[in-house]
């Protein structure tokens, strides 16, 4: 019989004033009777609205069925067949709005957890299984992968089972992108990543770091030196700023740099020699998981006082609701409907306030959200000693500058083909955020799926690149 309950079992987890002070993972998984109970709320519709939510389109009601079972191995065979990532997408992915938000459970009640399903059948294989995959046999053709994010990691996974000799490219020292700079360790452990950074090795896949592709190599030399396709999966790693005054004094951070200190070099733990500010009084502007990612971690660093800063309203927030509702509660002040004009320095050149203007909503634009209007004379000034821009990332232009016939959108996102990945140049192929700009985890590897399909049918052709 199917459980009928209207809400889902709670994800266990640390207490709010323990874990704000830690970088262990908050969320702490769920029992096997709680999987169990849970995956017993699905009612394994024969129309199936949940895959049509996933943008790599897992057969959820059925790796669901078995976790009903208890059957947890057959499960994660189920998800793996679509998914190189399980751990980590059960982990960051927004399923509220993608396969939960048509879960028929949802309409009376609480949709089923399918993402902490997914974490935990994950978590169990990993858990009791050691064998690593097995090195395909060659197909004796060559393919350049540049960034190993989650586009990147998930376009060689899917090639290397197909055979393909695959060569991936990262311009910092540790493989993994976004999972590993961008994403904090209290949301995400390294060591679920390496796992499966270990799992493509262990199928052929060759990882060059510290190659940073424009200036090492270009495209066109990646094609000369006997790579049949390449494909770019470099991110959007070009932080934004407001240009306000005052964004040049010292204790100004783009997320991007505050969090890869933080989350790649180690910057929180004793002894670390990676320079960072351990500010007291933080804002970070911006409303989205990085925004939130980055006002936690200087939380944990030891900040008395951190804010949000958000031009809207919290209805509008872009971050994860699940984001929101744990920043809150680690104490993180929200200072919603207030914009930055400018930040205020000291003598020395640091950071002692940010002045900000009050908003309201007005009508919606473009993006369909009510835009925000100064309201005037409302000015207030933060006491501050550090600022972090969160406000949004574009591609480096370095690719494009040194890659002949690369067309690209004026923010500087690779053109492609939608329902390929190729690129106006023949053999080159990209997706994730080079391609869209800052989007979510499972977007990147559904764009590299689609590549890796493409490369395949292509190279299968057996023409060859001129």
């Amino acid at each position: 019989m199917p459980n009928m309950s209207l809400k889902k079992n709670e994800m266990p987890s640390q207490e709010p004033q323990v874990r704000n002070k830690n970088f262990l993972e908050v969320a702490l998984g769920y029992t096997e009777d709680q999987a169990v109970d849970e995956a017993q709320r699905c009612l394994n519709c024969k129309n199936r609205p949940c895959v049509s939510g996933c943008p790599v389109n897992i057969a959820i009601p059925d790796f669901i069925q078995h976790m009903a079972k208890g059957e947890f191995e057959e499960a994660y065979q189920v998800i793996a067949q679509s998914s190189a990532l399980p751990a980590v997408c059960g982990r960051v992915c927004p399923q509220e709005s993608q396969c939960e938000k048509y879960c028929v459970r949802g309409v009376k009640g609480e949709p089923v957890a399918i993402g902490r399903l997914e974490r935990f059948a994950a978590d169990w294989h990993n858990a009791h299984w050691a064998e690593t995959p097995q090195r395909p046999a060659s197909n004796g053709k060559k393919v350049a992968v540049i960034g190993s994010g989650p586009s990147g990691l998930t376009c060689a996974g899917d090639l290397a089972r197909l055979g393909y000799e695959v060569t991936v490219f990262e311009a910092l020292h540790t493989p993994g992108g976004v999972l590993v700079y961008g994403i904090p360790e209290f949301r995400l452990p390294k060591a679920i990543v390496q796992k499966e950074i270990n799992g493509l090795k262990a199928m052929g896949v060759k990882i060059e770091t510290n190659m940073v592709i424009g200036r090492a190599l270009s495209i066109d030399e990646l094609l000369e030196q006997g790579f049949q396709a390449v494909f770019i999966g470099s991110g959007a790693g070009l932080p934004r700023f407001m240009n306000i005054p005052g964004e040049n004094l010292k204790g100004v951070y783009s997320a991007n740099e505050f969090l890869t200190r933080v989350n790649l070099m180690k910057a929180y733990l004793p002894g670390s020699d990676t320079p960072i500010q351990h500010p007291k009084r933080v804002a970070v502007v911006g409303g989205g998981n990085v925004a939130m990612d980055a006002a936690r971690c200087a939380k944990r660093l030891g900040a008395e006082e951190v804010y949000i800063v958000y031009r809207r309203s919290e209805k509008e927030l872009p971050a994860r609701a699940e984001e929101v509702e744990h920043a809150k509660e680690e104490g993180i002040v929200f200072k919603l409907l207030h914009n930055p004009t400018q930040i205020l320095g000291d003598e020395t050149g640091s950071v002692k306030g940010m002045e900000c203007l009050e908003m309201e909503l007005g009508e919606p634009d473009a993006s369909g959200r009510r835009r925000p209007v100064e309201k005037p004379g409302s000015e207030l000034v933060l006491d501050l000693d550090c600022v972090i821009m969160a406000i949004g990332t574009s591609p480096n232009p370095l690719i494009k500058s040194t890659t002949h016939g690369l067309e690209t959108q004026k923010w500087g996102g690779i053109i492609v083909n939608e329902e390929t990945g190729l690129t106006s140049r023949p053999y080159v192929y990209a997706g994730g955020d080079a391609v869209t700009g800052a989007a979510t985890v499972i977007l990147a590897m559904g764009a590299g799926k689609t590549a890796a399909k493409a490369i395949h049918e292509k190279l299968s052709e057996g023409t060859a690149h001129d």
